[in-house]
């Protein structure tokens, strides 16, 4: 007679635990701190390395930047839900708050959407070209990230020529794309954030942990974070948790500057926004490496 009880019980605990990730107070507005400007710029539609797409993208430049002064970079995939202030992440506030205490570098911050391509009939949809440009291999996004996006950034701000001072970050398949771009030019990118990354076979992205595997006595300079859950997906392209574990203990295995915070959430950025000050702090921190 108990059992029904019991298994609503546990569905309930569940359903609480992959929910239970809050914003804290560095998400938060502070009007006590100087607050950096959100700018969308026109829409980037004259890509080579993917011809044909349109898509939209924004910058963030913090209160603090000098021009004299060459400013760290951080590159987010899908980057209309990361500028937000409301959403998960509310990139521009947690910048604005951990800039002011000192705990990031002054840093400039690229949103980039997916692109898409226009519909081949009157009365059809644009199609997305996200997978194709966030879950290939090779190093297609890296060369429209530096050959077409950065350069327009130059044009008007100055960036830092330190790899060390380059980020890039992503969630799902936004995530194996940041890995993807610093892995093929970590001469570029010296650090990477992964939610939820799709380690997956979408389009061949399970070969990631042998070929880390393969870099240990020379691995790359690359510094990062990955965060996944007990609760992420599991289909026909793979299982996310158990990827993404793969690809921490192989990170481990070839001596990278890592970190993996694994927890019961979903396929959803709840997590990685609640602690995405602390990722920043530990991904900017100035010692080489820390425990993990």
């Amino acid at each position: 007679m108990l059992r029904p009880l019991v298994i609503s019980l546990a569905l309930t605990i569940s359903a609480f635990a992959i929910d239970d990730y809050k914003l804290g107070a560095d998400s938060q507005p502070r009007d006590s701190v100087p607050h950096g400007v959100v700018t969308q710029m026109p829409a980037f539609e004259s890509s080579t390395v993917f011809p044909g797409t349109k898509r939209d993208w924004w910058l963030y430049v913090p209160a603090q930047y000098d021009k004299s002064k060459p400013a760290n970079v951080m590159v987010f995939c899908d980057g209309g839900g990361f500028v937000s202030k409301e959403g998960q992440f509310r990139v521009p506030v947690v910048f604005d708050n951990l800039i002011a205490a000192n705990e990031m570098p002054v840093t400039i911050g690229i949103f980039i959407n997916p692109g898409t391509i226009a519909a081949a009939q009157p009365g059809q949809k644009e199609r997305s070209n996200r997978s194709f440009e966030y879950d290939s291999l090779g190093d297609a996004y890296a060369r429209f990230l530096l050959d077409e996006i950065i350069p327009k950034v130059r044009e008007t701000y100055a960036l830092t020529e330190d790899p060390k001072g380059w980020a890039i970050c992503g969630n799902s398949s936004g995530g194996i794309c940041a890995f993807t771009a610093a892995w093929e030019r970590p001469d570029k990118f010296g650090k990477v954030i992964s939610h939820i990354g799709s380690f997956t076979n979408i389009r061949g992205g399970y070969v990631y942990p042998a070929q880390i595997r393969q870099t240990k006595g020379k691995a790359k300079p690359l510094r990062l974070f990955l965060q996944d859950g007990s609760n992420d997906l599991d289909n026909l392209f793979g299982n996310w948790p158990l990827s993404n574990q793969e690809m921490a203990a192989a990170l481990k295995f070839a001596g990278y500057d890592y970190k993996f915070e694994f927890g019961d959430g979903g396929h959803s950025g709840k997590h990685g926004g609640a602690m995405f000050p602390d990722t920043l702090r530990w991904l900017w921190r100035t010692e080489d490496k820390a425990a993990q």
